[in-house]
């Protein structure tokens, strides 16, 4: 009896995560249909780059927003210190490229849970133009980025858009791995919402908006107290009734090659920020991994092989489909045959992440409270 019912369970569960990989696929066909937007004008742009420290491949990194084809942007920086590493990096780009008007400030400590918040508060009221471009430090973008952002947002609508990321691998077995995880089941679940119900969320690490749609939400302190500040920047913007899109332009985004530790580390933290965020949204994300369900079905009926098979075609089907037609991901192609062995790895952090509610970021501990807030934690 008992191994008849969990076998139901198991096989709902399958058929539940392959109507998910349908809806992923259904997700990516009406992304691709979304028009690719032309700049008719050119809109001035500011582009705010928080910094902490000179992480390997800072420079050529950053060397991608001063070749911008684009004639009117200014790029302003953020550390905290004048002694940071990644300064000189700033004055050695900017001494390189005289023509692209730069800046770089200091913030001293941030007086934020968020650093990051703290920075773009500060950077934001240096900034010179209302269309804000929030980088991240550790992306790269083609020469036409700012050209493809005001071209969408001549759309007088768009008040926000969040740019989907190719994560790019510093090298070594971790880094590879959750590499193709966000190429083949992060960006999944973005696509299925954005199909099912809008974006009403942002993801980084490159969001642009209107300054008047930061504003409109209470400004950047609203988001203070969030370590998922980009997923909130949207969720208020949507809620505010303002426009909020996920942009055809991709980003690369270079996660690095950390140690297993500290990959494992950064993959919990990253699943607990999840949790505490959307806590519903969480718990389905069972169904965004077919894998372990397949084989748990395997395990308790081998019997219900075809349907294994027609789901695990479905995931492969998914997988391709948003890490090729979307994002063209050089990797995945070429390191398919890992994708199982990241969905069960990845399935291992999404039940780890249940569990916990303290985090390290940045060489500090916080707690995460159950509205995403999380704060110093005091010993």
């Amino acid at each position: 009896m008992f191994w008849t019912a969990a076998t139901l369970v198991a096989l709902a569960l399958v058929a539940g995560a392959s109507v998910y990989c349908v809806l992923t696929l259904l997700a990516a066909g009406s992304y691709l249909r979304q028009p690719v937007a032309r700049a008719l004008r050119v809109t001035p742009i500011s582009v705010l780059k928080p910094l902490y420290g000179a992480e390997p491949g800072l420079e050529p990194l950053l060397a991608t927003f001063f070749t911008q084809e684009y004639p009117n942007y200014e790029l302003i920086f953020a550390v905290r210190s004048a002694d940071d590493p990644a300064a000189a990096v700033v004055r050695r780009l900017s001494a390189a490229h005289p023509h692209v008007p730069s800046k770089l400030i200091l913030t001293g400590e941030p007086e934020w849970p968020n650093a990051k918040v703290w920075s773009l508060e500060k950077m934001t009221a240096e900034a010179r133009f209302d269309l804000l471009a929030m980088c991240d430090s550790d992306i790269a973008v083609g020469p036409d980025f700012l050209r493809r952002m005001a071209g969408e947002f001549e759309n007088p609508g768009l008040a926000l858009t969040t740019c989907p990321y190719r994560a790019v691998p510093g090298g070594g077995l971790w880094s590879t791995l959750e590499a193709i995880g966000a190429n083949t089941e992060f960006l999944s679940g973005v696509l299925v919402a954005r199909l099912l119900e809008g974006m009403r969320f942002a993801v980084g690490p490159a969001v642009v908006a209107r300054r008047q749609a930061i504003a409109a939400i209470g400004g950047w302190a609203r988001v203070r107290e969030y370590l998922a500040e980009d997923f909130m920047l949207g969720h208020l913007a949507a809620g505010a009734g303002l426009g909020v899109g996920l942009s055809r332009y991709v980003v690369d985004h270079h996660i690095g090659g950390p140690s297993m530790r500290e990959n494992f580390a950064h993959r919990l933290r990253w699943c607990r920020s999840t949790r505490c965020s959307r806590p519903a949204g969480y718990v389905g994300q069972l169904f965004t991994n077919p894998t372990p369900l397949i084989l748990l079905l395997l395990a308790l009926a081998p019997q219900w092989w075809p349907v294994c098979a027609v789901a695990a075609a479905l995931r492969a089907a998914a997988a391709w489909a948003t890490a090729g037609p979307v994002l063209h991901d050089p990797l995945t192609a070429k390191r398919w045959w890992l994708i199982p062995a990241q969905d069960l790895l990845s399935f291992l952090f999404w039940v780890a992440g249940f569990f916990g509610r303290t985090i390290r970021w940045r060489g500090r501990q916080y707690d995460l409270h159950p509205d995403g807030r999380f704060t110093p934690t005091i010993r």
